[in-house]
């Protein structure tokens, strides 16, 4: 007998009729299509019981061999959201004096957006995504797969998640980003993946007027 073997349950499926299946389908998006990033948060505070629901939500998402490539550090304390801000506005200030070509900062113009990251700190929470090329088992290296795949599958659920828990959220990517990796003294074998301030939005917040493109932009039916 293979011990190795994945034992399998029954699937506890709840038999939705058809009808049902299109009312959710659009009513989920209708909720998800009022999602926006948001750079000006309130201080307000969110129990830490919701950021774990929502991280556990992420951690539910599919990954390559069921490995779960991911970590995700949770931030309250505020002098290490400030140690996380004061090393992000370093290296994003390089990015706005040099770093970036010509091309990238014209498509940020509209954003009006810059170096200076106060909603590091304003937030109540930050989340970490750190993914896993390879976890330490019993102190040898084991390969992971799929980890950008997995860990940004895990990233959407977590997005959806903090949406449907009635926050809003910032998908933070200052490049580069090891320096989470030693503000949090995480080990080797994590390595960040996205920065994300969670929270409420502050009072009267406004947003571009995006458009998001069509579904004849979007899908192809075959």
């Amino acid at each position: 007998m293979d011990n190795t073997k994945q034992p399998f349950i029954s699937y506890d499926y709840v038999i939705t009729n058809p009808n049902e299946v299109a009312i959710n389908s659009r009513n989920f998006y209708a909720r998800m299509n009022k999602r926006r990033t948001i750079r000006e948060f309130s201080g307000q505070s969110v129990p830490q019981e919701v950021i774990e629901n929502i991280i556990m939500t992420a951690s539910s998402s599919p990954s390559g061999a069921h490995k779960q490539p991911w970590v995700f550090c949770a931030i309250k304390n505020p002098e290490i959201k400030k140690k996380i801000r004061e090393a992000a506005e370093k290296e994003e200030y390089e990015n706005y004096h040099g770093r970036m070509p010509e091309r990238w900062l014209q498509d940020l113009r509209p954003f009006e957006t810059d170096w200076h990251k106060p909603f590091l700190e304003i937030a109540p929470w930050l989340i970490v995504v750190f993914k896993k090329p390879y976890d330490v088992v019993d102190g040898e290296k084991v390969n992971n797969y799929y980890v950008t795949e997995s860990v940004g599958l895990a990233s959407g659920f977590l997005l959806a998640a903090i949406h449907n828990a009635g926050l809003v959220s910032l998908t933070h990517t200052p490049s580069p980003m090891n320096f989470l990796q030693k503000v949090l003294e995480r080990p080797e074998n994590e390595k960040p993946f996205l920065l994300i301030p969670v929270g409420y939005p502050a009072k009267g917040v406004k947003v571009p007027d995006l458009k998001r493109k069509t579904k004849e932009d979007v899908m192809v039916v075959y």
